[in-house]
C-alpha cells in the first residue's frame, strides 16, 4: 500500500502547485449556489415545503451538493483516454502496480486537496452569504462522511469504466462529455431525485447515479430519517461492489486488444 499512499501524496502536491485555480473555483461555485438559491426561493414563493424540503433545507442541499462535488469529482477518465491514445499506457501496464488502483489513488489525492482547499473554505464563505443550516449532530456528520466516501468510489468507478472504453473506441471524448452531463443530472446535483416524476424515480432506483450526490446531500440537510440514511448508505455500498465486476471484465478484455495509437 505504500506506493499507493505515495501516489495520493504526489497528486495532492501537484494540485497544491496550481491552487490559484481553486481559489477562483470557490468564487464560481459560490455564484452557482447563489443562482440556485434565488431560483429555488422564487419557486418556493410562500410555500413552506416542497417534497418534504423547506427552503432552508433546499439551500443547504444545493450548497452541500456543489461542495461535495469538489471532493468526488475527478478527471481520471480523460487522463486515461489521453494516456491510451498517446501510448503512455503501455509503460504504465508493465510497472509493478495496478493501473486502475493507481488512477483511483490519484483521484483520491485530488479529492483530498479539494476537500481542504475548496470545499471547507467554500462552505464557510457560502454560509455567510446564504441561509445554509449546518447541523452539529455528530451522528449526521458521521453518516455524511461515510456517504461522501462511497459517492467518491461510485463516481470514480464510473470514470474508470468510461476511461477503459478508450481501448475499444480509440476516441471517447463525446462519451466522456455525455457521461458528465448524465451524472450531473441524474445524481441529484441539479435537481433532487424526489422532485423527478414518479416513473423517473422508479427507473433511477436501479441506477447508481443517486449514490453520487443525492444521498450525501439529503443526509446532511436532514432530508432523510436515520433509518432512511442507513438504507441509502447500504445502497451506495452495494453499488460499489456491483460496479467492480464490469470494471474487471472490461479491463480484462481491453488489455487483450491493446492498440497504441502513438508514442
Amino acid at each position: 500500500m505504500d506506493k499507493y499512499i505515495e501516489m495520493i501524496r504526489i497528486r495532492f502536491l501537484m494540485m497544491l502547485a496550481y491552487r490559484t485555480n481553486y481559489y477562483t473555483g470557490i468564487l464560481i461555485y459560490a455564484i452557482n449556489i447563489g443562482a440556485y438559491y434565488f431560483l429555488w426561493a422564487a419557486i418556493y414563493g410562500h410555500k413552506t415545503q416542497i417534497e418534504g424540503l423547506s427552503v432552508v433545507q433546499m439551500t443547504t442541499y444545493v450548497a452541500i451538493a456543489w461542495m461535495a462535488r469538489a471532493f468526488y469529482f475527478n478527471n481520471i477518465d480523460r487522463e486515461m483516454a489521453v494516456e491510451i491514445m498517446e501510448g503512455k499506457v503501455a509503460v504504465e501496464l508493465i510497472r509493478p502496480y495496478s493501473y486502475l488502483m493507481m488512477k483511483t489513488m490519484q483521484g483520491l489525492g485530488e479529492g483530498i486537496f479539494r476537500l481542504f482547499f475548496f470545499s471547507v473554505p467554500g462552505m464557510l464563505i457560502v454560509s455567510f452569504i446564504f441561509p445554509v443550516k449546518f447541523t452539529w449532530n455528530p451522528a449526521v456528520w458521521g453518516l455524511f462522511a461515510v456517504s461522501i466516501v462511497l459517492s467518491f468510489l461510485i463516481n470514480t468507478q464510473l470514470n474508470l469504466l468510461t476511461g477503459i472504453t478508450t481501448f475499444f473506441l480509440f476516441n471517447n471524448s463525446g462519451l466522456i462529455r455525455a457521461k458528465r452531463v448524465v451524472i450531473d443530472l441524474f445524481s441529484g446535483l441539479l435537481l433532487p431525485i424526489s422532485f423527478f416524476p414518479g416513473w423517473a424515480q422508479g427507473i433511477m432506483k436501479y441506477l447508481p447515479f443517486q449514490g453520487i450526490s443525492y444521498i450525501p446531500s439529503m443526509i446532511f440537510s436532514n432530508g432523510f430519517t436515520r433509518q432512511a440514511a442507513f438504507h441509502a448508505i447500504l445502497e451506495q455500498a452495494i453499488w460499489v461492489i456491483i460496479l467492480v465486476l464490469p470494471i474487471q471484465v472490461l479491463w480484462s478484455l481491453a488489455k487483450k486488444q491493446l492498440v497504441i495509437q502513438g508514442g
